[in-house]
C-alpha cells in the first residue's frame, strides 16, 4: 500500500493484523491491499430513479457487457435451457452439446415471437406461431412452405447468438458480438478465486425476489459493512464491521473482507464464550450442534476456525489443513462488474445478482445463490431450481436460508424506503449523495465504471 491509498477509519485491529495471527501460510491474494484514491463523487440520485439513466444503461451496459447468466450445473444435459433476461433483453442459454453452451436471442426470425417462455429440456426450438423450428446449434430445422422464403439464405436463417464464456462453473453471456474475451474481462478475479475450486461446487440454493428499488441500490447493500451497526445490531458481538478491508483490485473487480468471530469496535468486547455462541446462533457460517466451550486461553475465532477445518474435512472428504482461519470464517466478498458478487473462501460460497426488472428503474430482480462443495468422489448434482418469492413473502419465509433469512430481511427491508428517499433527494437541491471515503469506495467505483461504460470506455470527467 502506498501513501496515496486509503485506510480504514477504525481504531480497532486492522484486518491484516488478524492475518498476522494465522498459523498456516496466508495466500498472496489475502495479503494484497489496494484502495487507491479514485477521487470523490457526489452521486446524483437520478442515477437510481430516472428512465433516461435506465435507457442509457440498457444500451451501453447490459447490451455491451459480460454478465453472469447461470451455472453449468443448471443445464447439465444436452437440450437443457433457461432464460437470461434483463430489461427487454431475453436470451436462451442452452446446453447444445456435451461440452458446448450457446446463447440465442429469444426471438423468431419470421415474425418476432418469443421462441421460449420457460426453462426446460428440448432438442429443438419451435415457434408456436408458425412452427418455424431451430436445432440446438442455431441452424434452421424446419419452415412450413419453405420455398416461399427462398430469398433468405441458410445463414440468414440461423438464430443470432450472444457470446458465451465460462469460468469456474459460471456461464457468462455478452450480447455484443464484438466484445473482448471473458478471460480479459475477469481481470484479477481468477487469480483470487481459482484456489477455491468453484467449478467443483454446485448450486445448492437459489432464491429470487422482485425488490422495489433500483438494481444498483440492491447490489450496494452488500458492498460495505458500514450498515451493520444500524441494520444488523445482533451481529456486532462477532463481526468486525468497522475493521473491514476494502480493495479496488482492478476496474472490474473490488473486494471487501469482514472478519467473523471478532467483536465490532463499536462495542466493548464480551467474553469469548459469548462471541462463540453468538457466531454459532446468528452467523450461519459454522455448522455444528450441541453445547461447546471455548478452551481457556483460546479465542473464539481460533476455536471456530478449527471446528470448521475438522468438520469441512469430514463432510467434503478433503484436507483443509492449509486453509487459513480467514478462509474458513470470514466474509470475503468480490464484486465483478456490473452486477455479481461472489464470496471467496471455503465456506458455502454465496453469490448475489441484481438486475433491472423490465423497464422499471424503481424495481429489480435480486437473487441469492449458495454454492456448496461436492464431496470428493461424489457426482455433482443438478443445480436447484430458483425459488421465487412472492410480493408478500419475506426471505425468512425461505426455510432453506436458515438464520440468514432474518439477516437478508434486515438488508432488503431498507431498500424500498431507500428508493423512495432517492426520489426525494432528487428534489431537494442538495449537491448529491455523500459517500464514505474508504468504507464506501467500492460503491463509488461501481458508479464510475457505469459512467465510463456509458461514455464508451472513457474515464469520467
Amino acid at each position: 500500500m502506498n501513501a496515496h491509498e486509503k485506510q480504514s477509519p477504525s481504531s480497532g485491529i486492522r484486518y491484516q493484523e488478524l492475518l498476522d495471527q494465522e498459523t498456516v501460510p496466508v495466500p498472496a491474494h489475502l495479503r494484497q491491499t489496494r484502495n487507491p484514491d479514485i477521487g470523490t463523487m457526489r452521486l446524483d440520485p437520478a442515477n437510481y430513479t430516472s428512465t433516461e439513466q435506465h435507457r442509457l444503461e440498457m444500451a451501453h451496459l447490459w447490451m455491451k457487457t459480460w454478465q453472469f447468466a447461470c451455472r453449468e450445473e443448471d443445464i447439465p444435459e444436452v437440450g437443457d435451457h433457461l432464460l437470461y433476461e434483463v430489461g427487454d433483453l431475453s436470451l436462451i442459454v442452452v446446453r447444445s452439446g456435451a461440452d458446448d453452451i450457446k446463447g440465442f436471442f429469444n426471438s423468431c426470425l419470421h415474425r418476432g415471437r418469443r421462441l421460449v417462455s420457460e426453462e426446460g429440456c428440448k432438442q429443438s426450438f419451435r415457434c408456436p406461431y408458425h412452427a418455424w423450428t431451430w436445432n440446438l446449434d442455431g441452424s434452421n430445422k424446419f419452415i412450413p412452405c419453405k420455398s416461399d422464403f427462398a430469398h433468405a439464405g441458410e445463414e440468414e436463417l440461423r438464430l443470432p447468438e450472444a457470446r458465451v464464456g465460462r469460468w469456474q462453473g459460471f456461464v457468462f453471456v455478452n450480447p455484443d458480438a464484438d466484445c473482448g474475451p471473458l478471460e480479459d474481462f475477469l481481470q484479477v478475479l481468477p487469480a483470487h478465486l481459482d484456489r477455491y475450486d468453484l467449478a467443483d461446487c454446485y448450486k445448492a440454493l437459489h432464491i429470487a425476489k422482485v425488490i422495489h428499488c433500483n438494481w444498483k441500490a440492491a447490489l450496494e447493500a452488500f458492498m460495505e459493512s458500514y450498515h451493520v451497526i444500524a441494520t444488523h445490531p445482533q451481529l456486532l458481538t462477532f463481526m468486525g464491521d468497522a475493521n473491514a478491508q476494502y480493495d479496488l483490485l482492478s476496474d472490474h473487480v473490488s473486494r471487501s473482507i469482514t472478519a467473523n468471530a471478532v467483536t465490532s469496535p463499536h462495542m466493548e468486547p464480551p467474553p469469548q464464550q459469548q462471541v462463540m455462541e453468538d457466531t454459532l446462533r446468528e452467523s450461519g457460517r459454522v455448522f455444528t450442534a450441541g453445547e461447546l466451550a471455548v478452551p481457556e486461553g483460546m479465542s473464539a475465532r481460533t476455536f471456530l476456525a478449527a471446528l470448521n477445518r475438522e468438520q469441512f474435512g469430514e463432510l467434503f472428504r478433503r484436507d483443509f489443513s492449509d486453509a487459513t482461519d480467514a478462509e474458513l470464517l470470514d466474509a470475503i466478498l468480490y464484486w465483478l462488474f456490473p452486477n455479481i458478487e461472489i464470496w471467496g473462501g471455503y465456506l458455502a460460497n454465496i453469490v448475489y445478482r441484481s438486475r433491472p426488472n423490465g423497464q422499471d428503474p424503481d424495481s429489480c430482480i435480486f437473487e441469492i445463490m449458495v454454492l456448496q462443495r461436492v464431496p470428493t468422489g461424489d457426482t455433482k448434482p443438478r443445480g436447484v431450481p430458483v425459488h421465487v418469492l412472492g410480493e408478500q413473502e419475506r426471505f425468512s419465509d425461505a426455510e432453506e436460508l436458515g438464520v440468514l433469512g432474518k439477516v437478508f430481511d434486515q438488508d432488503l427491508d431498507n431498500l424500498p424506503d431507500v428508493q423512495r428517499g432517492l426520489k426525494v433527494a432528487a428534489m431537494n437541491g442538495a449537491k448529491g449523495l455523500i459517500l464514505g471515503n474508504y468504507q464506501e469506495s467500492r460503491i463509488l467505483q461501481l458508479h464510475q465504471m457505469i459512467e465510463r461504460q456509458i461514455r464508451g470506455g472513457k474515464a469520467p470527467a
